[in-house]
């Protein structure tokens, strides 16, 4: 049913999104140096509970949820992409926020995202299709998962090293640049996501509870993934933290840039997705919030 929901995106708003989607990673990536992936072969701990949680957990998990509960298809394939997105390129000032260990959220960001040009279409594309509700509407769009893989290297990898070779090669500029670059580009993305949702109320509005009750049960478990995974690896408070929020803040503006690349007339995905792009940020600012008055140590600001 949620085939028949009529959501307006045309050309040039995929291409506006896109645009927003490279310098939100731009501008997050002018603050990565080169220590900051020496730190992953150093201090590997940390990183390896990430990426436990954020491409082998969530993912399998989410799919076998949304089998067990039979969700409807599209929906399903929503969330299975949101879970195959890397993090999310506001969680390192949300951990610096949360006075969790901004070091490892970084290194996590640049892991996580070079990861992404793999990961993410592989586990889209393996559990949307062993999912047996889903498989019947994957082979019907026979999309290539080298489609994908091209579109987040495009929007992911290539803003990344761009950006941190400007950071490398202007330093001053990098660091006076990245903090406005931020608050732009998360205020630009959440107006668009904002009017994409008021041009497509009416459609939405029929769905909203079902489909936010799908959003913050999937949220709570990327959390709780997170917390988890860095228990079970030991890792201390300011770690485990900074974990936990890289898992629980899932890139959906590339989840969303993808849906309208490849599959513009799937609303049920859509609406997955645009609701993500409001509550894991609603969520992570208030977890933000909480942590910082009961962390048992400051840590430092993103570099």
């Amino acid at each position: 049913m949620y085939a028949d929901i009529p959501i307006h995106f045309s050309t040039g708003n995929m291409l506006l999104l896109n645009a927003i989607l490279a310098g939100m990673i731009f501008g997050v990536s002018i603050g990565l140096k080169r220590e900051d992936m020496l730190r992953v072969i150093r201090q590997p701990r940390a990183p390896i509970a990430g990426m436990i949680a954020q491409f082998i957990l969530l993912p399998a998990l989410t799919a076998l949820a949304c089998w067990q509960f039979a969700i409807e298809p599209e929906l399903a394939m929503g969330m299975i992409l949101i879970a195959s997105c890397p993090g999310g390129t506001f969680s390192n000032v949300m951990t610096w926020l949360g006075r969790a260990s901004v070091p490892v959220s970084i290194s996590m960001t640049a892991v996580s995202s070079l990861s992404a040009i793999i990961m993410t279409p592989l586990n889209f594309s393996l559990y949307s299709y062993l999912n047996p509700y889903t498989r019947p509407l994957m082979q019907q769009i026979a999309i290539e998962p080298g489609n994908i893989l091209l579109l987040v290297f495009l929007v992911l990898i290539l803003p990344m090293l761009l950006g941190m070779a400007v950071g490398r090669r202007h330093p001053d500029l990098a660091e006076r640049a990245e903090k406005p670059m931020r608050v732009v580009t998360l205020a630009v993305f959440v107006i668009f996501v904002a009017v994409a949702f008021s041009n497509n109320q009416a459609a939405i509005a029929q769905y909203a509870k079902q489909v936010m009750v799908y959003v913050a049960l999937q949220n709570l478990g990327a959390l709780l993934l997170g917390d988890l995974t860095s228990r079970a690896l030991k890792l201390n408070q300011a770690e485990r933290r900074a974990v936990t929020m890289e898992v629980g803040i899932q890139n959906s503006a590339l989840g969303l840039s993808i849906i309208f690349s490849f599959f513009p007339e799937a609303g049920g995905m859509t609406l997955i997705a645009g609701f993500w792009s409001f509550w894991h940020l609603m969520v992570g600012l208030l977890l933000a919030m909480y942590w910082s008055k009961t962390a048992e140590e400051p840590c430092l600001k993103p570099s």
